[in-house]
């Protein structure tokens, strides 16, 4: 039985927020005793109750613990996976069934009542990965992502899910297939709406079970990591789904939420903001992340919205608001961000905290102790944004907009950048990533293969959304999986062994990886020829000797005689020419090797020539080089 001097001990941390591993006793747990405790915190309700299958949804009372707002009751007779509920009256008398907070399976939609847990049966198995990944910067490591919505992935031929196992057997070996090295998963955490993609929560510990039961997802995230695949989930700490018997004026009154409704409303999500100043709401969301990274191994979150919680006018018809300093930061919202990243790089200093941030607010990667945010890596929205705008247009115009690709040179050193081409860009009437691509069918293919190619040597790590990786046409669609069909043409099968080859170079070359973050890990050689529409740097490792030459076209008119300058004289090879026929091009014979004189051109003190493929990139590197 817990005794309730713990639940007070433990009460004193929640509400003073420094309960960070609060699921350990807020919740459902079966006790050594065979009884099952259950615990809440409803600080302003006059009576709280547990309802279930194991009491045929008549009410049991629990027990407020002193003045910690936390509600305590053992009972016999409860079973794993007995749905329940608790059952609250507010100060205003109304008597409101609500979810349990710290659940962690619900029943299937359109239910919302948790589950008794069961005892985990699995055992891990990922010990060598853990231990790899602690001795390792991931700065200067690979980080490829495949974004994956699991609803959408693949479905089985009635339209049915594909459960987590199921999910093992296929995504993974694909994954490992093609070379990417994380799946980053929309959020999994329990919703109702399929429309919400996930990122409307309703389980903060919660794994959905659309696909299957915690211990199903335990051993999926597993069996990535024996795959030498790490997971990332996408998190919402900012907003929680709308739905009165969830979160929303839980003990009858604001409790989770912010008490001004003007301040907890987010009329653009249909959402509620959590009041992020609230030490008990700090001791719940960090005790989420935690749950996440330690309970199930996660490799890293991906915080969505973080702009809304850094601005107070943020959502729309908030216009004109402002702090005690008289400008519009969410102070609070701040101040929680840095110690979330405190808190969780203490305890997992190699859990990859990532901002998904789309304002141009400074600092978001710095350390906290320079008053920075503290995360990992922010998601380069501006990237994404001028380098689809620059892609889509036609290549006739592209000389005129070229700042639209340079500009990011400018700032690409101001935060650790993730560069996404995600989820956001192929919905809602924006079209695939193929479907932007001006010209014929043809030509989009041209062109997607150079902007690949461009995303993968550009300094940052990379994300892409599934589907893109073979040119999906149609836009991604939430309620049906991808259109695995395309993979019967040619053109699609052949931009698949494309992605795949451009993948393995990439984990292959330290220099496209190794100094993102550094200025020392890009040489421009000709970034500033806008009239021609052509492009060329090089990657550089931590050794001298260890480089990328990265050349661009942009325009449907090949190059002959094109000069790139490089560091030494001597040998190099191509490593790819995104013309090649076996890749989707034209080019039926490749320039494989060549020799660099001491030719000067643009600073660099050799240089050699080539022909610069129309709408198309080669990637070339040293094999033996002098001087």
């Amino acid at each position: 039985m817990v005794l309730e001097e713990t639940i007070a001990d433990q009460g004193y941390l929640f509400n003073t927020g420094q309960s960070f591993e609060s699921f350990g006793f807020l919740g459902c747990h079966v006790q050594a005793d065979n009884k099952t405790a259950f615990n809440v915190w409803a600080p302003n309700a006059r009576i709280v109750s547990v309802v279930g299958d194991f009491n045929d949804w008549r009410d049991s009372e629990l027990t407020k613990v002193g003045t910690t707002g936390i509600w305590h009751g053992d009972f016999d007779g409860v079973n794993s996976g007995d749905l329940y509920k608790f059952a609250i009256t507010g100060p205003d008398g109304k008597r409101n069934l609500k979810i349990d907070p710290y659940a962690t399976q619900f029943e299937k939609k359109p239910g919302d009542a948790a589950l008794v847990p069961a005892i985990s049966k699995h055992k891990w198995h990922d010990g060598l990965w853990l231990g790899r990944r602690k001795r390792s910067n991931p700065d200067c490591r690979p980080l490829n992502i495949y974004e994956v919505h699991l609803g959408s992935w693949k479905r089985h031929v009635d339209d049915t899910y594909y459960t987590y196992s199921e999910m093992a057997d296929e995504l993974i070996p694909y994954v490992k297939k093609m070379g990417y090295s994380h799946i980053e998963l929309m959020p999994i955490m329990e919703h109702l709406l399929d429309a919400s993609w996930g990122y409307q929560q309703l389980g903060y510990f919660a794994a959905t079970s659309r696909f299957g039961t915690l211990d199903d997802f335990l051993d999926f995230v597993d069996k990535c990591h024996l795959a030498n695949i790490g997971v990332i989930v996408d998190w919402v700490p900012g907003h929680f789904i709308r739905n009165y018997d969830a979160l929303y004026k839980y003990d009858g009154t604001p409790t989770f939420e912010y008490q001004d409704e003007n301040r907890a409303n987010n009329s653009r999500w249909g959402a509620w903001n959590f009041d992020l100043g609230k030490s008990q709401v700090h001791s719940f969301l960090i005790s989420s992340a935690m749950y996440w990274l330690g309970k199930c191994h996660i490799d890293g979150l991906r915080v969505d919205a973080v702009s809304n919680m850094l601005y107070l006018d943020y959502d729309e018809g908030k216009e004109g608001q402002t702090n005690k300093l008289g400008d519009n930061r969410n102070l609070e919202g701040i101040e929680f961000l840095q110690l979330l990243n405190t808190v969780i790089h203490k305890k997992y200093p190699n859990a990859l905290m990532i901002a998904e941030e789309s304002s141009a607010y400074a600092g978001v990667t710095d350390p906290v102790e320079k008053n920075g945010l503290g995360f990992d890596y922010k998601w380069n929205l501006g990237w994404m944004h001028d380098t689809l705008e620059f892609f889509e247009m036609d290549p006739l115009y592209r000389s005129d907009h070229f700042n639209l690709l340079t500009f990011a040179f400018v700032y690409m050193n101001n935060e650790k950048f993730i560069l996404p081409f995600s989820h956001d860009e192929v919905v809602h009437g924006k079209k695939s990533l193929m479907h932007k691509m001006p010209g014929d069918r043809y030509n989009q293919f041209a062109n997607l293969r150079t902007m690949m190619t461009y995303l993968m040597t550009f300094p940052g790590k990379k994300l892409t959304f599934m589907g893109s990786e073979w040119g999906q046409f149609l836009e991604w669609r939430d309620w049906s999986q991808l259109e695995w069909v395309d993979l019967d043409d040619p053109m699609n099968q052949k931009m698949q062994q494309f992605t795949k080859k451009l993948n393995q170079i990439y984990h292959d070359q330290r220099s496209m990886w190794e100094q993102d973050y550094v200025i020392e890990g890009l040489n421009y050689t000709n970034t500033d020829d806008a009239k021609n529409s052509t492009m060329g740097f090089i990657r550089q490792g931590k050794s001298k000797r260890q480089f990328t030459i990265a050349a661009f076209n942009f325009v449907p008119v090949e190059r002959k005689n094109y000069r790139i300058g490089v560091p030494f004289t001597g040998e190099y090879e191509l490593l790819l020419n995104t013309e090649d026929e076996s890749l989707g091009g034209t080019w039926t014979r490749l320039q494989t090797h060549f020799l660099a004189d001491k030719t000067p051109y643009k600073g660099q003190p050799a240089s050699f020539t080539v022909t610069l493929p129309a709408m198309g990139a080669l990637l070339i590197k040293p094999i033996k080089s002098r001087g």
